[in-house]
């Protein structure tokens, strides 16, 4: 493939909400321009590019793949994507590799919210988006709307389409704006980059300009505004420029004159006037509509167009009888949707040439290094750039770098990979290296696309990691490994295609890199090389469960199956608990399925157990306005709210005092945690995080984070408001300064939305029991420096200073108490990760941690601490000084929320009210969507009563109603776990407060505990009454009164022996009770026979004529009658078997008795409806029941069960050879009446 000029290769992706139209829209232009993979007529039926049996059962595309088209002189690849939530990181390994994007919008239900993602993620991967408006034929067929509705529908959707652009385009323009100010992009001669701001005078969407396709997917027809143009210009005597113009928009053509005016140059001249659109476009649309499916349709309109266009159509299509057929093959030949967009495709989207200079900040941003690091490496930055340069112009030069970028691996069947080359030799090379653990049958190939140079088979590569610095050689050795191309291929779909090299802008397949690369990574031909940025995803990965193995002995394969899932998933996240379960994590409910299913079916191979979801919660405390949190700044530790702690030895007391953060910083902290951990840690800032996200430029994202962390404390408190008191405004200013200069720490993990503040050094002295002085520890505002919110000159004034000569033992107090920062730090970081509530993180805290340390004494001295050491003393006294000031100042829980948009028709509005009222959410609006009866309702719902939300809701509204779930944000409940009646009020509805029911917040926190087995405070008997003995009464005998206790001791033994008894008893019955269930099946067979034969033989006695085939069946139904009826007796003498056993209890006798009443009573059924003959049943009595009746006859007569005989003997009505049953009728004995039977 290096043959292909870059200027003739074109890189897209189809993007969409879920359900749009990506995969049917694929298939035509795969059928049209795919080298004949596929059949056109199969072209939107067949869904070619999900050829997984999951994608396919549930008719939604999970992942990305690609496939190459050949379009007149043109290469291209297109990679179709997912449009479900949980598939998400699809699109973004979809997205990375592409230059343009085809973004798919329904035209009946219009934007939706994964609309939005997907016009971020182009917007972020600075994409060139096309819009394709789908469906439009359910504008006709199914909506009736005319074709001005239509008109003003589509016009509305193109107008939000923009708007939602241009609103990123003002977020961005605010954020270079931001960088601006701060002093980001100032350069050496003292002028701003203005390349940061880029203009935004129109529209990104306008069909005049070619980058609006309207089409019909399922059909196969498509048009963009300017194919119409060049067909009525000859007509209309206008140019082809002008009526693109006129062909959207308030442009009317005034036929009088010829010419394409405005609305108002229409007065006058017509009534009603119509846009240019409605007249020359839809109008005609809608007859070929009407024309082809109404049932007075003018049939001679097809035909019109047919000879209009010159269209070549086979009669016999035409003669089909499905009016539906004809207007598609009409529509297909018409206006061929493969040609329309793909010419759209050519025409709008740029080259990989032209597109890599556009997006060179988004894929290797410009890195600023200071005057040292920049001398001592001025090789490595120089070659570094050099291949950034390269990149930038996409180079394919044999002597230019090679850079590739792999954004996922996949795993692929190993039978399915081509033995032969791309010139028919067979390979020779293994596939050993590529397949885990040898054994598998998943080959992982590399899905990736050449930035720059040359890739071919044989090529030593390096592989780099998203943690690489080229200047830092110590440091990155472990981020850096050289590998081996092993083979290439081009994805066809659900296939590869063998090739030997491939130049840059071409997206291809490696193999040889599984051992190498986990998830995604950067291919370089050179050590200097920075590694490209990171994707950005949409959502994380939530939802969580423990998942093991059904037999304990597979938890090898359990793990290895583990590693292929986390190695072929770009998204799922696979970790082990605290407390040792293997946690699977993953998007949502549809993404889980999946992953489970892989791990059945493909990589593990074993029966799995999973667990229920492991939902996540934050712990913060109950927040008052946003001026409580700057006034409680001001509170010493020593007040009443601050909670104190002595360590074990007495050296050391430890005050802290916690307040709520504004949730504002709260959430910049939460959004930036990538961004601050480089901060932190001192490597290059990447641009991660929504922060990196939405600033394109390559200004100072730490100027820019510092910025949005003052105006988020400022907008929170109403400080930049024209109305706020401009003296109170300076003073909580000020206040907020001197916070943000005062941060020591983020935790937990360094980089959470909790803050550890700097104690104040003038805070009050401190005195232990023997009057000794106590020694503050001063912390260090490290992460105020880091920031740039401290520099070295002021930041004395923050810390304080003591001045003057020290004791030689305070001196060593001093020097002891700067060992201790390490220690607070680490207490502070354990405790904000797991909270006392349920050992859940926090969040959105400051801590204010005052230690002060003391002397030593003598006995101290003389021997070691007793108690461990002094530093891991400080950290256990910190971290619970830092949970008990939680729980002292009101602690709430906090949970996720999903945002959900529901859509439903109003005959179902009433029940999904009541699946979402189940479910503890929050109805935000309810809209009507225009000229349709779907209603939109948006609502907040709670992940922890996400589950099993879709399918309830499909349960209840008959898959009438649909939902997508996208997770929002946290929101803090407002009930107090540990609630006590205090108030009046309060004791006088709930009384003592012994009755109160646990609110929802405890009852999950008891939930969270009992999951973790933390200890949960409850009661085992909620309500005790007294308890009752009920006493089981066998064969209508009481139970025996209790014996004395003296006599329970000899009886211990022989109640052994009985219990021994006892079970050989229960054995054999159970084995009886199994016979007498198959002798019960049996009756109720014959039964049913006896009434089909019966049916049979009323209808012959009607029918005068009795047909030989109903003669014969009758024979065969008697026929088999009679083998049932010797197979029976079978059952008979094993039952006998068993029964003889057991006869010395009286109970198995009476069943044995029982049971042949019960058979000699089947045999008068049978006989009474001729299923068997009298010879036939004499047979059977002398041969297997009158040996038994001896026997019987006796056990009956002893166990006082006669009357069931007699019972019997009358309903048979006869004697049985020769046996009378009212020889036993007249025993005296017989203690069972007829109602027993």
């Amino acid at each position: 493939m290096s043959e292909i000029s870059s200027r003739k290769i074109r890189n897209i992706c189809i993007l969409a909400h879920v359900d749009h139209g990506k995969t049917t829209l694929a298939d035509h232009l795969i059928a049209a321009y795919g080298g004949g993979v596929l059949h056109p007529k199969l072209a939107g039926n067949i869904r070619f590019m999900d050829y997984l049996d999951e994608e396919q059962r549930r008719a939604i595309t999970m992942k990305s793949s690609s496939i190459s088209l050949h379009f007149r002189d043109q290469f291209i690849n297109l990679i179709d994507s997912p449009g479900h939530m949980d598939f998400c990181s699809e699109v973004s390994t979809a997205a990375r590799l592409s230059d343009g994007a085809l973004i798919l919008v329904d035209a009946v239900e219009g934007v939706h919210i994964q609309t939005h993602a997907v016009l971020r993620q182009s917007w972020v991967e600075k994409l060139t988006p096309c819009l394709v408006l789908n469906k439009i034929d359910r504008l006709i067929t199914e909506l009736k709307l005319t074709p001005m509705e239509a008109y003003t529908r589509l016009l509305r959707i193109v107008h939000e389409v923009n708007g939602i652009l241009s609103a990123y385009k003002s977020e961005k323009y605010l954020s270079d704006v931001d960088a601006l100010l701060a002093g980001a992009s100032v350069d050496g001669t003292g002028e701003y980059d203005h390349e940061l701001i880029e203009d935004d005078e129109e529209d990104t969407f306008q069909p005049q300009k070619g980058n609006v396709a309207f089409v019909c997917a399922l059909d196969g027809w498509g048009f963009c505004i300017e194919q119409f143009a060049e067909f009525y210009a000859s007509k209309l005597g206008a140019s082809i420029s002008a009526l693109t113009k006129g062909f959207w928009g308030p442009r009317y053509f005034n036929t009088k004159k010829m010419m394409v005016v405005g609305k108002k140059a229409m007065e006058g001249v017509s009534r009603d006037p119509q846009p240019m659109f409605v007249q020359f476009v839809l109008k005609p649309l809608w007859q070929v509509y009407q024309a082809a499916l109404d049932v007075d349709g003018d049939k001679d309109m097809l035909n019109k167009v047919i000879k209009t266009f010159n269209l070549s159509i086979p009669p016999r299509e035409l003669l089909n009888k499905d009016a539906k057929t004809v207007l598609q093959v009409v529509m297909r030949r018409w206006l061929p949707l493969s040609d329309t967009v793909l010419s759209m495709v050519i025409k709008s989207m740029p080259d990989p040439i032209t597109a890599q200079s556009i997006r060179i900040s988004r894929l290797l941003p410009k890195r600023e290094f200071a005057g040292d690091a920049a001398g001592h490496s001025s090789d490595v930055i120089g070659e570094a750039e050099r291949v950034r340069k390269c990149v930038k112009a996409c180079d394919s030069s044999s002597d230019s770098p090679c850079v590739v970028f792999v954004s996922k691996m996949f795993a692929f069947p190993a039978k399915m990979i081509p033995q032969k080359g791309p010139n028919g030799e067979k390979w020779s090379q293994s596939l050993a290296g590529e397949i885990e653990g040898g054994d598998s049958e998943e080959c992982f190939l590399a899905f990736a696309r050449i930035f720059s140079g040359n890739l071919c088979l044989g090529q030593k590569i390096f592989v780099l990691s998203a943690l690489y610095d080229p200047i830092d050689v110590n440091m990155s050795q472990k981020h850096i490994q050289e590998a081996e191309i092993q083979r290439l291929y081009l994805m066809m779909g659900q296939g590869l295609k063998p090739i030997l090299n491939a130049s840059a802008g071409n997206i291809v397949a490696i193999q040889g890199l599984g051992q190498y690369i986990l998830k995604s990574a950067t291919l370089s031909s050179t050590r200097n090389c920075w590694p490209f940025s990171s994707m950005m995803f949409q959502v994380a990965p939530t939802l969580r469960v423990a998942i093991e193995p059904s037999d304990p002995a597979n938890m090898g394969a359990l793990m290895r199956g583990l590693r292929l899932l986390n190695r072929a998933d770009p998204f799922v996240e696979v970790s082990v608990s605290s407390r040792g379960e293997h946690v699977l994590a993953a998007a949502g409910e549809v993404h889980l399925e999946r992953c489970v299913k892989d791990l059945k079916e493909r990589f593990a191979k074993i029966s799995l157990e999973i667990s229920p979801p492991l939902v996540s919660y934050k712990e913060t405390v109950e927040g008052g306005d946003a001026f409580s949190f700057l006034d409680s700044l001001k509170i010493s530790p020593g007040g009443s709210q601050c909670v104190e702690k002595v360590v074990a030895n007495g050296r050391c007391v430890v005050r802290v005092f916690v307040a709520k953060l504004p949730n504002a910083l709260t959430k910049v902290l939460e959004e930036n945690g990538e961004v601050l951990a480089d901060i932190i840690e001192g490597r290059p800032v990447k641009k991660t995080g929504k922060l990196g996200f939405v600033s394109h430029g390559d200004g100072d994202l730490m100027a820019v984070l510092r910025k949005h962390m003052v105006d988020s404390l400022e907008n929170e408190l109403g400080l930049t408001s024209e109305k706020a008191d401009k003296e109170r405004s300076e003073r909580y200013k000020q206040l907020c300064y001197s916070f943000l200069q005062r941060i020591w720490s983020f935790g937990p993990r360094q980089v959470g939305p909790n803050i550890l503040l700097v104690p104040d050094t003038k805070a009050g002295d401190i005195r232990s029991s023997n009057a000794e002085h106590g020694v503050l520890v001063h912390g260090s505002p490290l992460v105020s420096k880091k920031l740039g919110f401290l520099d070295n000159l002021n930041s004395d004034s923050v810390l304080g200073s003591e001045n003057g000569e020290q004791p030689e033992e305070t001196a060593f107090l001093f020097m002891e108490s700067e060992a201790l920062k390490n220690s607070i730090v680490a207490g502070f970081q354990l405790a904000t990760s797991a909270g006392p509530l349920c050992d859940e993180p926090m969040w959105g805290l400051a801590f204010l941690v005052e230690s002060y340390i003391f002397p030593a004494n003598s006995e101290v001295k003389d021997q070691l601490d007793q108690y461990g050491i002094f530093s891991g003393q400080v950290m256990a006294a910190v971290k619970e000084s830092c949970r008990a000031a939680v729980l002292q100042n009101n602690p709430r829980l906090a949970e996720a929320m999903y945002f959900c948009e529901l859509n439903t028709p109003g005959d179902f509005l009433k029940k999904t009210y009541g699946v979402l009222s189940r479910r503890r959410s929050r109805v935000l609006r309810e809209e009507m969507h225009e000229s349709s009866p779907l209603f939109a309702v948006h609502a907040y719902v709670p992940v922890a009563e996400s589950f099993g939300f879709a399918d309830e809701l499909i349960k209840s509204t008959g898959a009438a109603a649909s939902a997508l779930l996208v997770l929002s944000h946290w929101e803090v409940l407002d009930e107090d776990p540990f609630f006590v009646p205090r108030t009046e009020e309060e004791k006088e509805e709930y009384g003592d407060g012994s009755s109160v029911l646990h609110n929802m917040a405890r009852k999950l926190i008891d939930e969270v505990r009992r999951r973790k087995g933390l200890h949960v405070e409850e009661k085992v008997v909620q309500h005790a009454t007294k308890q009752r003995t009920r006493s089981r009464k066998v064969l209508g005998c009481s139970a025996p009164p209790a014996p004395p206790v003296e006599s329970a001791v000899p009886r211990l033994s022989s109640s052994l022996k009985a219990m021994n008894e006892v079970e050989k008893f229960r054995t054999a019955a159970s084995s009886h009770a199994t016979l007498r269930d198959d002798h019960d099946r049996h009756i109720s067979r014959f039964r049913r026979i006896g009434s089909e034969l019966k049916a049979e033989l009323k209808e012959t006695r009607v029918s005068l004529g009795v047909e030989k085939s109903l003669v014969e069946r009758t024979a065969q139904m008697l026929k088999r009658a009679q083998e049932e009826t010797f197979r029976l007796e079978t059952v008979l003498l094993a039952a006998k078997a068993q029964v003889e056993t057991l006869s010395s209890d009286s109970r198995v006798s009476e069943l044995k008795v029982v049971r042949l009443a019960e058979y000699l009573e089947s045999l008068g059924y049978m006989r009474d409806r001729c299923l068997i003959s009298e010879e036939v049943r004499d047979e059977i009595w002398s041969k297997e029941v009158e040996p038994q009746m001896e026997d019987v006859q006796e056990l009956a007569l002893r166990r006082g069960v006669s009357k069931h005989f007699c019972l019997v003997g009358r309903s048979l009505g006869c004697d049985i050879s020769g046996f009378s049953f009212d020889d036993i009728s007249g025993d005296e004995g017989s203690d069972v009446d007829a109602t027993d039977v």
